[in-house]
């Protein structure tokens, strides 16, 4: 087993639950960790192998192109993605940050976390 990790993809995107913040937009960090069986990929150095980070980047960047309220629903549909179009993935791991949040603070970031396996979507069906 090995472990993937994307992290600290900047994104510009339109998500809130302000209605200036789906016109406005803000900027976003968003971080991939995945499992998956590294072993073929340690020895045969072939990229059908392994679990392609440029797959992993763009699928974050596809879905927060797309606008949402909440963090937790973009994250869902990323770990969705994950587990529909890359068989080799485990288990997946997605955080996004919303960077500078409009809460009326001085606060850095927000930071939503989901994971979820393999055999959790086996269970649910």
């Amino acid at each position: 087993m090995g472990i993937i990790k994307v992290e600290n993809i900047r994104v510009y995107a339109h998500h809130g639950c302000l209605k200036e913040e789906t016109i406005i937009g803000s900027a976003y960090k968003v971080d991939v960790r995945v499992k998956a069986n590294l072993k073929n990929s340690s020895k045969s150095d072939k990229l059908k192998d392994t679990v392609d980070y440029v797959f992993l980047n763009n699928v974050v960047k596809e879905e927060m192109a797309k606008p949402c309220k909440l963090l937790e629903t973009v994250a869902q549909r990323i770990l969705d993605r994950f587990f529909s179009e890359d068989k080799m993935i485990t288990k997946a791991m997605v955080s996004v940050s919303k960077l500078n949040p409009p809460i009326g603070g001085d606060v850095e970031m927000v930071t939503i976390q989901l994971s979820q396996s393999r055999k959790h979507l086996a269970r649910k069906k």
